[in-house]
């Protein structure tokens, strides 16, 4: 055999070797992500709840509609302002104004009118007190008076009955000079934070903020959370300032706070950016959130490879994985699947809302994958190739 025999073998041989080490590594690829197919077959770890594979249409839009219906404050907090606001309470200051008429006999008479010689009416005006713990104040020759919880008005009548029969012909007037029972406490991203007084006209959830000096961050990134007794609701600001009727009467106790509570899902794969991307409180939709990654890459993407992994409540759909199992947090993990080779995926898209923490990935087309692959391959054949060549 001669030499060049020899050589051009062992170059085939190298060759050969080259091809199978290619071929063996192909699995090695670089990517950004799972194929369609990876997402399609994908089993949960051990000791890992099953992941649930869903194909989003129409119905399964309205089911998580339905299943995330926001209650508004129209409904969980009542529309009607309270027809007993300004009742009196432990903490209040209180001054009382007495009225005689003349001759007085118990509180004291005004200088006599000098065009009829006749003594006339002037109020006497007790000192400021502070409705006590168990709710009371105390009136000369009236005593101990429980006012805690009563309208003034009625404080008012009270203490004129009590009078009758040793004042002559008393009125009385109730003026709150300190308001410290009824009130509301503004917190969070506003400019100062406060405890606003209610007064009879009936406050509500908008002049609460404007008091507190409004908020410090962008209107649609905030919500509005209100905490009464026990229960806490809570909407996105911008629903608040377009809905008058979510700009609900504020009660005595409550708690409003301002939360910034920037959401946002994360893009990756074949999309024109890979970042998290931020969206506004009241929500976008699928389409809105390819849109704002500059879309799908023409030339990777899948059409059909569109998925948005999401953990939700074990509650939101009737599942295609029996039975169903949760995380420990007692969430179902969801990959959602759309394909955009159908016309009317965009229409389902505009219903498909995002959620905070979604990740949305595109998968690389088959096409992309082989393209991939075939560079490699013609990248370290060539060389190899050449050396060949140049041995003979």
């Amino acid at each position: 055999m001669t030499a060049t025999a020899e050589r051009s073998r062992s170059g085939l041989a190298a060759l050969v070797l080259v091809l199978m080490l290619t071929l063996s590594a192909c699995s090695q690829m670089p990517t950004s992500g799972p194929s369609q197919g990876e997402i399609e077959r994908t089993r949960a770890d051990a000791g890992a709840p099953t992941v649930q594979l869903v194909d989003v249409d129409q119905s399964v839009v309205r089911a998580l509609a339905g299943s995330r219906k926001v209650q508004l404050f129209s409904d969980s907090l009542g529309m009607q302002a309270p027809q007993d606001q300004g009742r009196l309470g432990t903490g209040d200051t209180v001054e009382v104004h007495i009225w005689e008429a003349p001759p007085a006999t118990l509180f004291g008479a005004g200088p006599a009118d000098s065009r009829i010689g006749v003594a006339t009416s002037r109020p006497t005006t007790l000192p400021e007190q502070v409705v006590d713990r168990e709710g009371f104040i105390v009136v000369p020759f009236v005593g101990r008076l429980r006012v805690g919880g009563q309208m003034p008005r009625v404080v008012e009548a009270e203490i004129a009955q009590r009078l009758k029969g040793k004042a002559n012909q008393p009125e009385v007037v109730i003026r709150v000079t300190r308001n410290a029972s009824s009130m509301v406490t503004v917190v969070g991203e506003v400019t100062n934070s406060l405890r606003m007084p209610l007064t009879a006209s009936g406050e509500r959830l908008l002049d609460a903020l404007a008091a507190a000096g409004g908020v410090r961050q962008p209107v649609t990134k905030m919500t509005l959370q209100v905490t009464r007794g026990s229960a806490a609701h809570a909407l996105p600001l911008d629903l608040v300032i377009r809905d008058p009727r979510q700009n609900v009467p504020l009660l005595a106790g409550d708690v409003v706070t301002a939360l910034f509570q920037p959401l946002s899902f994360t893009a990756l794969g074949a999309t024109g950016r890979n970042e998290e991307v931020s969206f506004e409180t009241q929500g976008i939709s699928l389409a809105q959130a390819i849109a704002r990654t500059g879309g799908l890459v023409d030339t990777r993407s899948s059409p059909q490879g569109v998925f948005i992994f999401r953990m939700e409540p074990k509650s939101a759909l009737a599942w295609p994985k029996e039975p169903v199992e949760v995380s420990p947090d007692g969430l179902v993990p969801v990959v959602y699947r759309i394909d955009l080779r159908r016309a009317n995926s965009f229409f389902v898209m505009q219903g498909f809302q995002m959620q905070n923490k979604d990740v949305l990935y595109v998968s690389n087309a088959p096409a992309a994958e082989l393209q991939k692959f075939l560079n490699i391959v013609f990248s370290i054949f060539y060389p190899v190739a050449n050396a060949i060549s140049l041995t003979r």
